[in-house]
C-alpha cells in the first residue's frame, strides 16, 4: 500500500444503481446506548435507509451481516438525514429524515436478543409534517437560545425558510430575491441562518428577524402590508463570493468565537462571525465535499477536502497537511468515534462506496539487491557504443524509421464505383430543380493479414456531394478476413462540387498497438452530376487546350453524352449540370486544339479536367506515351478575382449580420431583464412598451437569425466555386508554363489550404500569405526580398487587393522564369525571360505598384486575346460563329 492511500478499515457497497448525495450521510448515537459509539445512518435516493455499526474482526474487512442494524425502504427519496433531539419532552436523540413533500422524525431502538442472531433493532415514527412545497436541504438548532431540544428548519426549492418547533409548525418566511435554493447552515453563537443565494453572494438572516417579519403565507399585497403591518426580511450581513457554493458548515470550539466554513467550486473560505473574511484557500482540484474539524493546534482549524481525483485533503487552515488517495470520488465525509476507534474518515460515494478509513503509512518491506560492483572498461564501452550506432544508422537508411512493406500488409483497401446507377435512386431531400436526381453505389474492401480491433472506415467526398453513410466501424477483424461494405453517392444541392474524386480513410492500431492509417482514392462518373445537353451557341467565357496529337472523336471520349439530334455532329457536344448551367465542347477538325466555353467561369473547370484525363486515358490504351496538353492563352484572372471579390463580400455581410445578432441579442436580454425586475416588484408599475419592445427586438432576432443562416449558405456556395474556380486556375498556370507534377503540388498546397471556409480562418488571408511566402522564397528576385519577414498572425484584411496583386505577380514571375520549389537553395534570383511581352519584377513596394495596371492589363480579358488567336477548322453548330 502506498504511503498516501487512505487505509481501509472497512467497507461496504450499499444497493445496486442507487444514487446519494451529500445530505445522505450522518454519524450519531441514534439508538442512545450512552457509550459514546457512532452509528452511521445512510439513506438514498431510491428511498432506502441503512443503518450500520461497523465491527470488523481485521483492518480492511468488508461488511458483515451483523454490521447492518436496520435497513427499510421508506418509499419516498431520502433528500437529508440528521440526529438530533427532534421530539418535545425527552432529551433523546431521534432520526429525522427529509423526503421531498414530507419530513418524518423515527426513534431507533435495540432490543436484546436471546438467540444467536442477536440483537433486534427497529424504527418508530414520532410525527411527520406534509409539506406544501418541495423540499431542498434542512438544518436544526436551538433556535432563538431554547434549552434542550432542536428546532428544525427545511428550505424550499423556491427560496422558503419553514421552522418546525419539533411537532407544530412555526412560520416560513420567503428569502428576498431568492432565485435557486444553496446551502443552508445554523449558527447558535449568532442564532442567524447563513446560506449562498444564486447572487453568489453568502447572506446571514437573524432568527428573531425571520420570526418578526411579514408571515410567507400572506406574500399577496394586502392592503394592511400596504398600510406597513409587519416587518421586512432584512439580511444580517451579505459577502460576494463571486462563485456557487457547494457547503457550508460552522465551526465554533468555543463560546467566544465561531467560524463560517463556504465550499465554493474553484476556493473555500472561512468568515468571521460578522461575514468578515478571515482567509481563504484556491484549490488546485474541483472538491466534492468538506468537513471542518477541531485542530490539535491553538487557534487552527483542520478541513478535510475531497475532489473529483479521488483525493482527501487535510489543511490546517490554509496549510496542507496531507493528501490521500481514496478508492471512489466522495460526495460526502464525516468524521466520527466508530467502535472505540476515535477519528474515523467515513466517506460515501454518489453510487453507494461507503468506507471507513483512517490516515497511516504502511513501512516498505522491499530492499534493494546490492549492485555488483566491477571494474569498467572505458575502451571496450566505445568499441561496443560505435558498433550499436553503425547498426542503427544502417537500419535508418535500409528500411526507413517505418517499414513501408510491413504497413503495406497490414491491411489492403481498394474502392470500386458500379458503372451503372442504382435502380432505385438513394437521393432524398435534393434541391437541383426538376431533374431526376441518380445515384451510384461505391464498394469499399478490406483485406486484412493481422488481427484488426476496432478499425474504423470513414469516407468523403466534394459536396454538395452526400453519402448515406460515411462512417463503418469494425469491433473485430480475424486473420486473412475480408470485409465490404457498400454506400451510395448523390448530389444534393443545386452546384457543382469542385471535384469528383472521393477518399475512403482506414485508422485501426496493429497488434503491437501502434497506429496506423491507410487511405484510398476513388473516382466518381461525370454522368452522376451531368447530363447530355443542347450545346450552346454563345458563351462568355472559352477556354481553348492545345495538344500535340490529332483530334479525337468527342464520341469516343464521351460515349454517354452524345445528344440525339446532333449524332453527325461528332465534335461538339453539350453537357447540362443537374444544376442547371450548360458547357459546351468543341473540337477542331484540322489543328489539335479543343475549345469548351460556358457562362459562368467556374463550371468550365469539371469538363476541361474530364477532357485531359479521358485524353491520357485514351491515348495511353493506344500505347501512345509523350502526348502531352498545353495552354497558349492569356491565364483569366479578371474572371477568377471576380469570385474571390463576391467570396471576400458575403464574409464581410457575415460578420456585419452576426455583429448586429449579437446587439439586437443583447438588446432582448436587457429588455427581459428590465421586464422580469417590474413581474417581481411588489408594486406595480406600467411596463412604458416594454412588451412591445420585446417583440419588436425579438422579431429583429429572428430575422437577423435568418438572414446569418442564408448567408451561410450563400458563403458556401460561393466558396465551392471559388475552389472550382481555382483548381481551373492552377491547371491553367500549369500548362501554360508546363510544370512538373511536384511544382503544380506546391501550387495547389498555396491556393488550396482549407477544405472549409470559417470567419476565423478564411481563404483569401491563408492565400495571400502562402503566395507570400513563395514570393519571398523560391520566387524571389533578390536577397533583400527573402529577408523580409512574414506575419504570424493571420487576420480577415480589409479587402482583397493586396492578394489580387499578389496573384498576378506570382504569375508574372513564373512567365519571368521562376520555378517552384520547397527548398531555400533554390530561391535565386530569376534571369531567365520568356517570351510573352511580360513585364518586369518590381524591386521595391513603390515599383511593384507601379506595374499593377500594367499586370491587370496582362492577365485580364482573356476573351478577346482568344479571339485573336485564330481556331481554324472548328466546326460549330449551325449559325456558331468564330
Amino acid at each position: 500500500m502506498s504511503l498516501f492511500k487512505a487505509r481501509n478499515w472497512w467497507s461496504t457497497v450499499l444497493g445496486e444503481k442507487e444514487e446519494f448525495d451529500q445530505g445522505c450521510l450522518c454519524l450519531g448515537d441514534v439508538d442512545n446506548t450512552g457509550n459514546g459509539q457512532d452509528k452511521i445512518i445512510v439513506g438514498s435516493f431510491m428511498g432506502y435507509l441503512r443503518i450500520f455499526n461497523p465491527h470488523p474482526v481485521k483492518t480492511g474487512d468488508g461488511a458483515q451481516a451483523e454490521d447492518l442494524l436496520l435497513e427499510v425502504h421508506l418509499r419516498d427519496p431520502i433528500l437529508q438525514v440528521e440526529v438530533g433531539k427532534f421530539v418535545s419532552g425527552t432529551e433523546m436523540l431521534h432520526l429525522a429524515v427529509l423526503h421531498s413533500r414530507k419530513l418524518c422524525v423515527y426513534s431507533v431502538s435495540g432490543t436484546l436478543g436471546n438467540v444467536e442472531h442477536g440483537n433486534q433493532y427497529q424504527i418508530k415514527l414520532m410525527y411527520e409534517h406534509n409539506l406544501q412545497r418541495t423540499a431542498c436541504n434542512m438544518t436544526y438548532g436551538s433556535f432563538g437560545g431554547v434549552k434542550g431540544r432542536d428546532l428544525i428548519c427545511i428550505q424550499s426549492m423556491d427560496g422558503m425558510l419553514m421552522v418546525f418547533e419539533q411537532e407544530s409548525y412555526a412560520f416560513g418566511r420567503f428569502l428576498p430575491g431568492s432565485l435557486l435554493p444553496g446551502p443552508l447552515a445554523y449558527s447558535s453563537r449568532t442564532d442567524s441562518f447563513i446560506t449562498v443565494s444564486s447572487c453568489r453572494q453568502v447572506e446571514s438572516y437573524k432568527y428573531q428577524v425571520l420570526a418578526f417579519a411579514t408571515d410567507a403565507d400572506k406574500r399577496q399585497e394586502t392592503e394592511q402590508q400596504k398600510l406597513g403591518s409587519g416587518k421586512r426580511l432584512i439580511v444580517d450581513w451579505t459577502l460576494n463570493i463571486g462563485e456557487q457554493a457547494l457547503d457550508i458548515c460552522i465551526v465554533s470550539f468555543n463560546q467566544s468565537a465561531s467560524s463560517v466554513f463556504v465550499l465554493g467550486e474553484r476556493n473555500f473560505f472561512c468568515l468571521k462571525d460578522n461575514g468578515q473574511i478571515r482567509f481563504m484557500k484556491k484549490l488546485d482540484c474541483s472538491p466534492s465535499c468538506f468537513l471542518p474539524y477541531c485542530s490539535v493546534s491553538e487557534g487552527t482549524i483542520n478541513t478535510l477536502i475531497g475532489n473529483h481525483n479521488n483525493m482527501l485533503h487535510i489543511y490546517q487552515d490554509v496549510t496542507l497537511k496531507w493528501a490521500t488517495q481514496l478508492p471512489h470520488i466522495p460526495v460526502a465525509v464525516r468524521v466520527g468515534c466508530v467502535h472505540d476507534l476515535k477519528g474515523v474518515i467515513v466517506t460515501l460515494s454518489d453510487d453507494g462506496h461507503l468506507q471507513c478509513s483512517y490516515l497511516g503509512t504502511d513501512p516498505s518491506l522491499f530492499q534493494a539487491p546490492k549492485v555488483e560492483s566491477r571494474e569498467l572498461h572505458y575502451d571496450e564501452l566505445d568499441i561496443e557504443l560505435k558498433e550499436l550506432q553503425k547498426i542503427i544508422k544502417d537500419v535508418n537508411k535500409s528500411q526507413g524509421i517505418w517499414p513501408m512493406t510491413e504497413r503495406e500488409d497490414d491491411l489492403k483497401v481498394s474502392a470500386m464505383v458500379s458503372p451503372n446507377f442504382d435502380s432505385v435512386s438513394q437521393a432524398t431531400d435534393v434541391a437541383v430543380g426538376t431533374d431526376l436526381v441518380p445515384s451510384v453505389t461505391v464498394k469499399v474492401t478490406l483485406q486484412n493479414r493481422l488481427a484488426l480491433q476496432k478499425a474504423k472506415l470513414s469516407v468523403y467526398v466534394q459536396p454538395p456531394l452526400v453519402l448515406t453513410c460515411d462512417q463503418f466501424t469494425f469491433e473485430f477483424m480475424a486473420p486473412e478476413m475480408n470485409r465490404t461494405v457498400s454506400f451510395s453517392v448523390y448530389l444534393k444541392g443545386s452546384y457543382t462540387p469542385p471535384e469528383l474524386e472521393g477518399n475512403a480513410v482506414v485508422s485501426y492500431s496493429r497488434p503491437s498497438g501502434i497506429p496506423r492509417v491507410i487511405q484510398c482514392k476513388f473516382r466518381l462518373p461525370l454522368k452522376l452530376i451531368c447530363l447530355p445537353g443542347q450545346p450552346s451557341k454563345t458563351a462568355s467565357h472559352k477556354l481553348t487546350i492545345d495538344t500535340n496529337k490529332s483530334p479525337v472523336s468527342l464520341l469516343s471520349l464521351f460515349p454517354g453524352f452524345a445528344h440525339q439530334s446532333e449524332d453527325d455532329q461528332v465534335n461538339v457536344m453539350g453537357f447540362r449540370f443537374l444544376g442547371g448551367s450548360r458547357v459546351t465542347l468543341l473540337a477542331s477538325k484540322t489543328s489539335q486544339r479543343y475549345r469548351i466555353q460556358s457562362e459562368q467561369f467556374e463550371d468550365l473547370w469539371l469538363i476541361t479536367n474530364e477532357l485531359i484525363i479521358r485524353l491520357q486515358e485514351y491515348f495511353e490504351k493506344q500505347g501512345i506515351k509523350d502526348f502531352a496538353c498545353s495552354f497558349s492563352g492569356s491565364v483569366p484572372l479578371q474572371e477568377y478575382f471576380e469570385l474571390i471579390d463576391h467570396h471576400f463580400e458575403l464574409r464581410i455581410n457575415g460578420e456585419k449580420l452576426e455583429e448586429l445578432l449579437s446587439e439586437r441579442a443583447v438588446q432582448f436580454r436587457a429588455i427581459q431583464r428590465r421586464l422580469l425586475t417590474r413581474f417581481k416588484d411588489k408594486t406595480p408599475a406600467p411596463l412604458q412598451h416594454l412588451d412591445t419592445l420585446l417583440d419588436g427586438t425579438y422579431k429583429q432576432v429572428i430575422a437577423l437569425a435568418d438572414a446569418v443562416e442564408e448567408n451561410q449558405d450563400n458563403l458556401f456556395q460561393s466558396f465551392t466555386k471559388l475552389r472550382s474556380a481555382t483548381h481551373l486556375v492552377i491547371l491553367l498556370i500549369g500548362l501554360w508554363q508546363k510544370l512538373s507534377p511536384d511544382q503544380v503540388a506546391i501550387l495547389e498546397a498555396a491556393f488550396l489550404p482549407l477544405q472549409q471556409d470559417t470567419q476565423e480562418l478564411g481563404w483569401e488571408e491563408t492565400v495571400d500569405a502562402a503566395i507570400s511566402h513563395l514570393l519571398k522564397t523560391c520566387l524571389s528576385k533578390s536577397s533583400k526580398e527573402q529577408a523580409l519577414s512574414l506575419s504570424s498572425q493571420l487576420n480577415i484584411p480589409k479587402d482583397t487587393s493586396r492578394l489580387k496583386k499578389h496573384i498576378a505577380l506570382l504569375c508574372d514571375r513564373l512567365a519571368k522564369g521562376g520555378r517552384l520549389c520547397l527548398s531555400t537553395d533554390a530561391a535565386a534570383p530569376q534571369t531567365m525571360v520568356m517570351p510573352g511581352g511580360c513585364t518586369t519584377i518590381p524591386e521595391s513596394d513603390l515599383e511593384e505598384r507601379s506595374i499593377e495596371q500594367d499586370s491587370t492589363e496582362l492577365f485580364t480579358n482573356h476573351k478577346h486575346l482568344i479571339a485573336e488567336t485564330p481556331m481554324p477548322d472548328i466546326s460549330p453548330l449551325q449559325g456558331v460563329s468564330e
